[in-house]
């Protein structure tokens, strides 16, 4: 019997520790708990992703591990704002969630752009030195690639037939020219044409007999970039032997990207730095701005001349430069930094503090942006001076935006917004591109992508504006069968031979 009633205690007394553990509140040291919706005045953190749970102080979600958010609690006593599409924090939530900012200003758009190029020889002073008479090289003078040479200096010996049977004509018009002079002119101004000097020309006459071999003499000054013949070799009439580069003078040439082009002019002076020289800095001006883009880079060539006193610029060295660019009449104009601004597809917003709110409020603006300075962006429209923009944490009150069922970023990106979904014939990723850019060309389309596997093109569209039948042209104007409309025959022809998908 005392058995039975010490066994009947030890389940009672579980019983009973069962029941507190299950029907007690937490501890007050273990831990952040869920609480309510309703009641209390205490901030409320909460998840973006999953909002059912709550907590009075910041962590992480228990499911996803992301970073809670403050979810607005009005605060009693408090006052609200005027616009109910603004967002209200309290000032503890501002300051855990680190939101900041920023007053907008106006100033001068300047860019700093960093170019990298290579140094090479001026075109204008690279010559090529040629024979102007067939014949066979009997010696030369100048010998290897890099070797520098001096204008009038001799740099091979051809021996030419042709040059033999000038200097003999002018030996015979020497005889006659007291009879004939004028013969003896037209002979000598043969030889200066085939570029005989006159000081070979009078040896020749004094001398009385034919000079076998004729020195070569280069025309320039410079380096010996290449070297086209040997000794021994024949050549003809015009054919080059060596080109010579004057490197007093170089061009550096810099790729710049289509994004940059805008804030680069001919005149704009360039500071730029040498690895192989680290101690010296050179400067120049930009004198040529390549037309055309390289369709595989996407860049285009920017011409920069350098004096070259000294031939410390060695051509093929590698060169970098940073360029402090403006667009010439954006001396006023409204910038703020790049951390402001939050896209939504083809719009761009940022959120705006309201002004003279007790609570910190905030409230989502639509803006055009301009062009990009490194960390910043011009605002062609939407802001004025002085207001103030969010500049770190815009997305965490987006986020309190989309929990709380105001306008934000999603909202704003699928308001209004309406799906289809509709066949359309393709076979390869060319097909692919074409079609997506053949509907995203309709105004009013918002995004389209087709894929291959189902041949199904899903588009979001604003019904304002477009319609699917009018997408669906589009399509098939491109050379792709749709469900309603099927492509020109002649533009289906058209298309390359992967992307032929009709049976």
């Amino acid at each position: 019997m005392t058995k039975k009633v010490f066994i009947y205690g030890l389940v009672f007394a579980a019983g009973l520790l069962l029941g507190w553990l299950i029907f007690s509140s937490p501890a007050d040291g273990g831990g952040a708990a869920d609480i309510s919706d309703s009641g209390g005045e205490a901030q409320v953190w909460t998840c973006s992703m999953h909002p059912q749970i709550r907590q009075d102080k910041p962590g992480k979600c228990r499911l996803c591990a992301m970073d809670l958010i403050p979810l607005h609690r009005d605060v009693g006593g408090s006052v609200h704002a005027d616009d109910p599409d603004a967002i209200m924090l309290s000032a503890e939530a501002v300051a855990l969630a680190n939101i900041m900012t920023t007053k907008v200003s106006r100033g001068n758009a300047v860019k700093e752009i960093s170019l990298f190029g290579t140094v090479k020889p001026d075109e204008r002073l690279v010559h090529s030195q040629v024979s102007h008479v067939g014949g066979r090289i009997e010696k030369l003078v100048v010998n290897f690639v890099g070797e520098t040479v001096r204008n009038g200096q001799v740099i091979a010996q051809i021996y030419s037939p042709e040059l033999q049977n000038a200097q003999q004509e002018l030996l015979e018009a020497v005889r006659l020219k007291s009879s004939q002079p004028a013969l003896l002119e037209a002979v000598r101004e043969k030889l200066r044409l085939l570029k005989f000097s006159d000081s070979q020309i009078a040896k020749v006459e004094q001398a009385g007999k034919v000079e076998p071999q004729i020195d070569i003499t280069a025309n320039t000054n410079g380096i010996v970039m290449t070297k086209n013949v040997a000794q021994g070799d024949y050549v003809g009439q015009g054919d080059v032997l060596f080109n010579v580069a004057d490197l007093s003078s170089v061009w550096v040439l810099f790729d710049a990207y289509e994004a940059d082009l805008p804030f680069l002019k001919v005149g704009n002076k360039v500071t730029y730095t040498v690895p192989a020289l680290p101690e010296r800095t050179f400067s120049g001006r930009i004198t040529f701005i390549d037309p055309i883009l390289d369709k595989a880079s996407r860049t285009a060539r920017v011409r920069v001349e350098s004096s070259n006193q000294g031939l410390q610029l060695k051509p093929e060295m590698y060169v970098n430069a940073i360029v402090e660019a403006s667009m010439g009449k954006s001396t006023d104009e409204i910038i703020i930094p790049k951390t402001a601004v939050l896209w939504t597809g083809k719009r761009s917003i940022v959120y705006v503090r309201q002004p003279d709110m007790e609570i910190p409020s905030f409230k989502l603006r639509e803006v055009e942006l301009g062009a990009a300075l490194g960390d910043s962006y011009v605002i062609k429209k939407g802001l004025d001076e002085n207001e103030e923009v969010v500049t770190n944490g815009a997305f965490t009150i987006d986020a309190s935006a989309q929990l709380e069922g105001k306008m934000s970023m999603m909202s704003m990106e699928n308001e209004g917004l309406e799906t289809e979904n509709f066949r359309v014939g393709g076979l390869c990723d060319m097909c692919k591109e074409r079609i997506e850019t053949a509907a995203k060309s309709v105004s009013g389309v918002q995004t389209a992508t087709w894929d291959g596997k189902t041949q199904i093109l899903k588009i979001n569209f604003n019904p304002k504006k477009t319609s699917k039948d009018k997408v669906s042209e589009a399509v098939a104007a491109s050379g792709h069968d749709t469900d309603k409309h099927r492509a020109d025959d002649a533009v289906y022809a058209a298309l390359p031979e992967c992307c032929h998908y009709r049976k």
